[in-house]
C-alpha cells in the first residue's frame, strides 16, 4: 500500500520530513550514528584516493593550497546550507529551499540537474568498482560486476532507509579508519618515529627540495583547484538524509560544525602526508597512485591491494549514497509537482520505490553507454554534468541570501545555525565560485565541461520557465471560466 502526499504549495512551509507521522510518507529510520558517519564519510570520495596524484603532478606541493581554497569554499557553502536545513529540514534540501526563495523555476532546475549529476556518477562508480573486482576475479566479466554492485545496492535502498544507513555507516567507517590510520602512520614515518619504516623520515623537507613549494609557479594553484574541486561533491548529502532522522535539526547542526576538521584531516592531512613522504615529482606517485606510492615508501606490504580494498569501499559508499541522494531528490521533485506523481509515493516501509527504481534505471542506461560508446555518448553525459557541483553551490549561496529573511519572518526561533558574517561571506563565496567557473573557460581541459554543463542547465531552465508560463496561462483561463456572471443590483 502506498501513500501519495499532496505537494507543498508554492510559498508554503514544507512539511516536517523525519517525523514518522509527517504527511511526506518518509520514515525516521536513520539513527544519530548513521548521520554522523554519513557526515564524516560524505567528504571522502573515491576522487580523493584516485585523483590526488594528477593534482600533485600539476601543482606540486602547492596542491595543498588548492585543497585549502576549495575546502574553505565548501565549508562556507555547507554553513549556508546548514542554516537553511536546520531551520527547515527537507528531503529536497537546497532544491526545496530554492523553490521557496528564488522561485519554482529555480527549485525545478537545480533539482533535476542534481539528480542528473548523481545518476551519471552511479555509472562512473559502478564501472570503477567493476574494474577492481574483475582484477580479483577475472572469470566474471566487468559488465557483470557493474550489474551486481548496482543490483545489491539498489536492494539495500529498497528495503528501508535504515538499511541504507547501516551500509553507509560501515562503508564510511572503513574509509574513515583507513584514512585516519594512513595519516597517523604516515606522520610517524615522516618524522622518523615509525619502527621498521623504509622511509628516510625527512620531515617536511620534501615540500621544498624538488623545485620549491611552487615548482610550477603560483598559477598552478588555480589549475589544482580545477582538478580537486569535484572530489568534494557529496558534503551536502547529510542535509538530505537528516530529513529521515528523529532529530534533523541537531544532526544538521552537528554536521555543519564538524565540516572544518573533517576537510582538514581527511583532505589536507592525507595529501600533506603523501607530499612529505615522497618528493612531489617521484614517478611512483603517477605510476602507482599517490597513496599506494606513499604506503610503498613506508614499507607496507601489498600496499596496492590494501588501497584497492579502500578504493572499492569508497566506490561502493559513493554508489550507495548516490542512489539514495538521486532518489530523494526525485521524491522531493515529485512532491512539488515537478516530476511524475509516482515519484512522491512511498511504500509501507516509507521508501520512495518508484523514485529509486527510476534513478537506478537511468544509472543502468549510463553504464551501458559507458561500455558501448565511452568516447561519445558517455563522454557527453560526463562532461555535461561536470560543472553541476559548482552550479549547486552557487544556487545554495543565492538561496541563503533570500532564505535568511524568510526564516526570520516566519520561524526565527529555528535559526540555530547562522552563516558567519552574513551577507559578506555569502557574497565572497559567490565571487569565489564564479571565478572558478570563469577560470575553467580558460583551461582547455575544463572548457568543454563548463560549456556542456551550461548548455544542459540552459535547457532545463528553459523547460522550467515554459512550464511556469503554461501554468500561469492555464490558471488565468480557469479563473476566467469560474468568475460568476454579474448579478443585477436590487433597488
Amino acid at each position: 500500500m502506498t501513500s501519495l502526499p499532496s505537494p507543498t504549495k508554492e510559498g508554503g512551509k514544507p512539511s516536517e520530513p523525519g517525523n514518522p507521522n509527517s504527511s511526506d510518507g518518509l520514515q525516521a529510520g536513520l539513527k544519530n550514528r548513521h548521520l554522523s558517519m554519513i557526515a564524516i564519510g560524505g567528504v571522502i570520495g573515491a576522487g580523493l584516493f584516485v585523483g590526488s596524484a594528477s593534482g600533485i603532478a600539476a601543482a606540486g606541493p602547492a596542491i595543498l593550497l588548492s585543497y585549502a581554497l576549495v575546502g574553505a569554499m565548501v565549508v562556507l557553502v555547507m554553513r549556508m546550507l546548514g542554516e537553511m536545513a536546520a531551520a527547515r529540514p527537507s528531503s529536497g534540501s537546497f532544491s526545496a529551499y530554492a523553490d521557496q526563495a528564488l522561485g519554482r523555476w529555480a527549485g525545478f532546475s537545480i533539482g533535476w540537474l542534481y539528480w542528473f549529476f548523481w545518476v551519471v556518477v552511479l555509472a562512473v562508480e559502478a564501472t570503477a568498482g567493476a574494474q577492481i573486482l574483475e582484477g580479483w576475479i577475472p572469470a566474471v566479466p566487468q559488465w557483470a560486476w557493474a550489474l551486481i554492485v548496482m543490483l545489491v545496492l539498489t536492494g539495500t535502498n529498497l528495503v528501508s532507509v535504515s538499511s541504507f544507513g547501516e551500509f553507509e555507516f560501515w562503508f564510511a567507517g572503513i574509509k574513515v579508519v583507513a584514512i585516519t590510520g594512513f595519516v597517523v602512520v604516515g606522520l610517524l614515518a615522516v618524522f622518523g618515529l615509525l619502527p621498521g619504516s623504509d622511509n628516510p623520515g625527512a620531515g617536511i623537507g620534501h615540500l621544498t627540495d624538488a623545485g620549491g613549494f611552487f615548482p610550477k609557479g603560483p598559477g598552478a594553484i588555480l589549475t589544482g583547484v580545477l582538478m580537486v574541486v569535484f572530489s568534494f561533491m557529496g558534503s551536502e548529502i547529510v542535509t538530505l538524509a537528516a530529513g529521515e532522522s528523529s532529530n534533523p535539526q541537531r544532526a544538521v547542526a552537528k554536521a555543519t560544525n564538524s565540516v572544518i576538521w573533517r576537510i582538514a584531516v581527511f583532505y589536507l592531512g592525507s595529501v600533506f602526508v603523501v607530499l612529505t613522504l615522497l618528493p612531489w615529482n617521484d614517478k611512483s606517485i603517477t605510476k602507482d597512485g599517490s597513496y599506494v606510492a606513499a604506503l610503498n615508501s613506508i614499507g607496507i606490504p601489498h600496499a596496492g591491494q590494501v588501497m584497492n580494498v579502500i578504493v572499492l569501499t569508497a566506490v561502493l559508499s559513493c554508489l550507495n549514497s548516490g542512489l539514495y541522494t538521486a532518489s530523494r531528490m526525485a521524491f522531493s521533485l515529485g512532491r512539488r509537482g515537478d516530476a511524475p506523481s509516482s515519484f512522491a509515493r512511498t511504500n509501507t516501509r516509507g521508501v520512495p520505490q518508484a523514485a529509486i527504481l527510476s534513478s537506478v534505471a537511468f544509472g543502468f542506461v549510463a553504464v551501458f553507454f559507458n561500455y558501448q560508446w565511452p568516447d561519445t555518448v558517455f563522454a557527453f553525459l560526463l562532461n555535461s554534468s561536470g560543472a553541476v557541483a559548482l552550479f549547486v553551490w552557487l544556487v545554495i549561496c543565492f538561496t541563503q541570501l533570500r532564505m535568511r529573511g524568510i526564516i526570520l519572518r516566519e520561524t526565527p526561533e529555528k535559526l540555530v545555525v547562522r552563516m558567519w558574517l552574513f551577507p559578506y561571506l555569502t557574497w565572497a563565496t559567490i565571487a569565489m565560485i564564479s571565478f572558478v567557473l570563469v577560470y575553467m573557460l580558460t583551461d582547455e581541459a575544463a572548457r568543454e565541461q563548463v560549456l556542456l554543463s551550461l548548455l544542459v542547465a540552459a535547457i532545463v531552465v528553459a523547460i522550467a520557465l515554459v512550464r511556469e508560463a503554461r501554468k500561469r496561462r492555464l490558471g488565468k483561463e480557469a479563473s476566467a471560466e469560474t468568475v460568476p456572471a454579474e448579478s443585477p443590483v436590487k433597488t
